[in-house]
């Protein structure tokens, strides 16, 4: 008694939307992540055509800016120095350290943007048990633990996989190593870290789209996630071609690794740059 009447929208063990009657009568929508980037909930009165937004409380707002400046700052310039790191590989002198130190540096930037999106996820407004059409924001975390939330989950897999990029860039530092110990040391994390990213714009598009893949051109978010996704390809694709062969110790196709990494990296830097305005 009590408990208002719920409808749970999602994919699998996931929930990403929930629909309820508030006492007074008005139907509140939450949606995962517009309540977690902009820290709102949709509320429409009955009968009514009109939507207004009742967002989180100025304290849960401030947190959601900062969180969200730093993650797009810090993937943007991650993407910038990805891109550098493979324009130095593609029309550089050759030398592998240059670049290897190029890309160790958007490594780090990119190693960040993945633990402030967990923290931004960690510590995001939560909606109120019970009816109350409000978020509420609870004390500050920096780790949970909650694989049934799809949008942590995602960001989890996400660090994760910038994580196993930082051993990718590490090994690349080190010389003398057999064709065998390159692909083992260097190539194996870095079709891991790709996969890891795949993994992680999967689960936004379940997100997003409460589902499967879905097309929403008007929504920021949705190309927020779009165009990542397609980075993470590019990323995949570089990381296929760049593994040795070990009858003649060459690369599948050095263009290609080289222009994958560049152009997946200006994705994730463009994503960044859009990932600013997706604020409250």
């Amino acid at each position: 008694m009590g408990q208002p009447e719920q409808r749970a929208e999602g994919a699998g063990p996931f929930t990403t939307r929930v629909t309820w009657r508030l006492p007074g009568g008005d139907t509140a929508v939450r949606e995962s992540r517009t309540a977690r980037r902009r820290g709102v909930l949709a509320v429409r009165p009955p009968g009514a055509a009109a939507v207004r937004h009742t967002r989180a409380d100025p304290a849960a707002i401030a947190r959601l800016r900062r969180l969200n400046t730093l993650a797009g700052i810090a993937f943007t310039i991650g993407g910038a120095l990805f891109a550098a790191g493979a324009a130095v590989a593609e029309f550089g002198s050759g030398d592998a350290t240059s670049s290897a130190s190029v890309y160790f540096a958007g490594g780090l930037f990119f190693n960040t943007g993945g633990y402030v999106s967990l923290l931004q996820v960690i510590n995001a407004p939560r909606h109120v048990a019970g009816g109350e059409g409000r978020l509420i924001t609870r004390r500050w975390r920096w780790w949970s633990y909650e694989p049934m939330r799809v949008d942590w989950l995602s960001t989890f897999v996400l660090f994760l996989g910038t994580l196993v990029f930082a051993v990718n860039l590490l090994d690349s530092f080190l010389k003398g190593l057999s064709v065998q110990q390159v692909n083992r040391l260097i190539r194996v994390p870095d079709v891991i870290g790709c996969a890891l990213f795949l993994a992680s714009g999967h689960l936004a598009f379940v997100e997003i789209c409460h589902g499967g893949l879905c097309v929403r051109r008007r929504s920021l978010g949705w190309w927020v996630v779009a165009v990542n996704q397609l980075g993470s390809v590019l990323f995949m694709v570089s990381a296929l071609a760049a593994f040795t062969r070990p009858a003649t110790g060459l690369l599948v196709n050095t263009d290609i690794a080289n222009w994958g990494t560049l152009t997946g990296a200006l994705c994730f830097s463009l994503g960044g740059l859009l990932q600013l305005f997706e604020h409250p």
